[in-house]
């Protein structure tokens, strides 16, 4: 084989790249914020790649900022700890006792987790809870359900976001990786409370005040659908209005991810996507080609192709 085949066979991987160029140069430097859930949570397949696309991201000039639940995880520490997982308005019921779980699980278990598999890569992930810095403060959230204030304990509605503690770290080149909890509004409550918040609204709520590019949300399904359950063909590209139509015929697990999107795009994120995190590498097809793998959502006034 002469040396000019053996340097042909490389062809693709540079073409390949070439075509990712248009987009590196849209992104470079931007703030991505990207809430990491779902099965690409529990599959360690899927976390690798994850941490290769945020660890990617990284060194192709964006700014990643990756918030994280834990649904499963804590579901599995309430068994072991004999708490029954109760679930209201589509979201966890969280008892003093449950809380002091959900607490331990996410800043001590999934945290460190996805922090150690972006470190394999090089000192960049720094873990930080929505407590440090008073990155996240909120009040108690009181649902509705059939026209009735509920109490379902110690679950928060986010009142205001403290960016500083993740500018800094985004300013000295690493990775903020935050949990999704919160410190409570109210200065008099003893031990410093802290609220359980939903992780989706805590990703839509932090990439608006970071005025981040994109907001990312993983899931385990395609995107959203056009005529779900009789359809599975997926919505690629809907504006903040058309969304807004859509939202009360949504399934209950759609809803804080869309009202997420809504949210972010409405306060002046650039766009808004929910990919299909059971796809190896949906963050990289989503960011760097005109297919993408999820459904985005973009303000009312903004026109013009995916990316």
């Amino acid at each position: 084989m002469s040396n000019t085949t053996r340097k042909h066979t490389a062809l693709p991987k540079a073409q390949i790249l070439i075509e990712a160029l248009p987009w590196l140069v849209r992104h470079n430097g931007k703030t991505v914020v990207i809430k990491f859930g779902g099965n690409a949570m529990v599959d360690e397949e899927l976390k690798a790649a994850f941490a290769q696309d945020v660890v990617f991201l990284h060194h192709a000039g964006l700014k990643p900022v990756v918030v994280h639940g834990g649904g499963p995880q804590i579901s599995a520490a309430l068994d072991r700890h004999g708490i029954v997982s109760e679930f209201k308005a589509g979201l966890r019921v969280t008892t003093e006792d449950a809380m002091d779980v959900v607490r331990m699980v996410l800043a001590g278990q999934v945290q460190r987790e996805l922090v150690g598999l972006l470190n394999q890569h090089g000192p960049l992930a720094v873990g930080l809870t929505g407590e440090d810095a008073h990155t996240i403060t909120a009040t108690k959230h009181l649902p509705e359900i059939d026209g009735e204030a509920v109490d379902i304990g110690r679950v928060g509605e986010i009142t205001s976001i403290d960016t500083g503690a993740i500018e800094a770290l985004l300013a000295d080149g690493r990775i903020p990786v935050v949990s999704s909890i919160a410190r409570s509004q109210d200065a008099s409550e003893k031990g410093g409370q802290v609220y359980n918040v939903n992780a989706d609204t805590a990703a839509a709520a932090l990439a608006a005040a970071l005025g981040a590019e994109t907001l990312m949300v993983l899931t385990d399904v395609e995107g959203l659908y056009e005529d779900w359950p009789h359809s599975d063909e997926v919505i690629s590209r809907l504006t903040a209005a058309q969304l807004e139509k859509l939202l009360p015929d949504l399934s209950s697990g759609m809803v804080p991810k869309m009202e997420g999107c809504l949210h972010a795009v409405r306060n002046g994120v650039t766009t808004a996507r929910v990919i299909d995190g059971r796809v190896q590498h949906a963050i990289l097809l989503e960011i760097f080609t005109d297919e993408g793998v999820g459904t985005m959502v973009v303000p009312d006034e903004k026109r013009g192709d995916r990316g």
